[in-house]
């Protein structure tokens, strides 16, 4: 197995399934990463020893080439050409290791072949041969021959003249080194494998005591912990890294315990608080409903008072005249009184519905635009929630405070929110600003949306008392006309601005706080 398999290994069991438990994780990841490490060291281990086996065979074929080029060196002629021969034969036929010698002789980049015996049939590459001769120094070469794996030495032999250099090539048989590798990578395969299994042994005897047992009291306390049992905690036996967990998770629950008994106190104190604000909220909810239908009653009654006191006035002084005439009968003189007795009557019956339906004596009060919106925005927000619309506020911190009746002036608002409202059926967007106006000593407020707009015939009227847009029954067109008496009440005017099908902008006009205690 080779480093690259083990690789693949280690990534197909990492990525096999998130959901394996951390002991097969633990036990797969440690018997990879040190099967990698035992294959790389003993990868590296056989390599060394393939370097050392090689190496003294190099030595000792550099021994041959050394005797060779001794015979050379006694034999240069022609018959002791022959003899070299002939004793390279012999060599060759008496140490079977020996696979084949060669003699070269380099002149000026030529090489000739001088005299050889072989067992194995090679051709020394020129160069190969050539490069030995240029530098001078030996050099082996690992061959496969039909004979079986081989180690070659090119051996330049020392003291030549320039331009001539004889080398020796031998190749001698490297079985015995196969075979030597052969049973060390066997010997390494067995021993790593008995390794292995003996960390893994190991392993899964440690486990349950190092991580088992640490890991089950620290999940059952949790588990009782999210059962809402916050006084358990993990017992620390030991200063070690479960021991700091422990502490952590310790810490960590008594956090949660103190928040825990904060948020029951918080959650207690809100809910009184909800409850008295939304008390609150419907109280003022009916004091402005109320104080709107009593408006709204006082102009109609206001509206009657005028229509049925003229016509009932013109009756009565007519039948007093008609009595002040002499001579009617005592039947009719007796009628006329009683025109008269009931016109009157009818007349304090509507004195007294106005004086029913009038406004209480205002009482103001000092109060922000801000604080003003905050109470009153809550109650349409069921309005504009059902309608799709969104209310955006731009109110600037410095601006000035208002003297003003909080009931009524919320009225005049809901009133103009509600006019809104109605303009955008299919939804919108409404507007809310304020700002001052130091010259003219006032804090404009100024509430726009993006409806259908008013008609411009009607824009001048819209204030007037019954008068509106909307043609179904109902007591319709005493929206802006109480806005507008209040607002005046308040000792300020309202401006309408609108453009058909561009949206409508209600402007009012308050005095600044300075101004009303002048």
């Amino acid at each position: 197995m080779n480093l690259a398999m083990l690789k693949t290994l280690l990534t197909k069991i990492i990525d096999y399934n998130s959901n394996l438990t951390v002991r097969f994780r633990l036990v797969a990841m440690t018997i990879a990463g040190l099967a990698i490490t035992m294959a790389v060291w003993g990868m590296i281990q056989l390599s060394a020893l393939d370097r050392i086996l090689v190496d003294q065979q190099v030595k000792r074929l550099e021994g041959v080439a050394e005797t060779v080029s001794t015979f050379y060196q006694h034999f240069p002629t022609r018959h002791g050409i022959a003899a070299l021969d002939s004793a390279l034969k012999d060599h060759i036929q008496s140490d079977v290791r020996l696979a084949r010698i060669d003699i070269f002789d380099t002149r000026r980049s030529n090489i000739n072949y001088v005299a050889g015996s072989s067992r194995v049939q090679y051709e020394w590459p020129d160069g190969i041969v050539s490069e030995v001769s240029a530098k001078g120094k030996s050099r082996y070469v690992k061959l496969e021959t039909e004979a079986g794996p081989s180690v070659g030495l090119l051996y330049p032999v020392s003291g030549d003249t320039k331009d001539s250099r004889i080398i020796v090539g031998i190749i001698a048989f490297s079985r015995a080194n196969a075979e030597i590798m052969s049973r060390a990578k066997q010997l390494l395969f067995f021993s790593s494998a008995g390794l292995l299994l003996a960390i893994l042994l190991l392993l899964g005897i440690s486990y349950g005591w190092l991580i088992g047992r640490p890991l089950k009291t620290i999940i059952g306390t949790i588990d009782e912990f999210q059962k809402g049992r916050y006084v358990e905690r993990i017992p620390i036996v030991r200063e070690d890294e479960w021991g700091q967990l422990a502490d952590h998770f310790n810490q960590m629950a008594d956090e949660i315990q103190n928040v825990m008994a904060r948020n029951l106190d918080l959650t207690s104190h809100l809910a009184d608080r909800v409850r008295e604000e939304t008390l609150n909220v419907v109280q003022l909810q009916k004091q402005v409903d109320d104080l709107k239908q009593l408006t709204a009653l006082g102009h109609l009654t206001a509206n009657l008072a005028h229509d049925l006191g003229t016509p009932l006035h013109s009756i009565a002084g007519l039948a007093r005249l008609m009595l002040e005439r002499e001579g009617w009968p005592p039947d009719v003189a007796h009628k006329l009184n009683l025109i008269v007795e009931q016109t009157q009557r009818l007349d304090n019956v509507i004195q007294n519905v106005r004086k029913a339906t009038r406004l209480p004596e205002p009482h103001f009060e000092l109060m922000t635009v801000s604080k003003i919106l905050s109470e009153t925005l809550p109650l349409v927000e069921p309005l504009i929630q059902k309608s799709c619309i969104s209310i955006e506020t731009h109110i600037d911190r410095s601006t000035s405070s208002l003297y003003v009746d909080r009931y009524r002036i919320q009225t005049a608002l809901l009133n103009i929110i509600q006019n809104s409202i109605e303009a955008m059926p299919d939804g919108g967007r409404i507007t809310i600003s304020a700002e001052d106006d130091r010259a003219a000593r006032t804090v404009k407020i100024l509430i726009a949306d993006s409806g259908k707009g008013i008609a411009t015939d009607l824009l001048e009227k819209v204030c007037e008392p019954f008068v509106s847009s909307h043609t179904d029954e109902g007591m319709r067109g005493l929206g802006l006309a109480i806005v507008r008496d209040i607002i005046k009440a308040h000792g300020g005017h309202m401006d309408i601005q609108s453009t058909p099908g561009s949206g409508t902008s209600v402007i009012l006009f308050l005095r600044m706080v300075e101004d009303t205690f002048d």
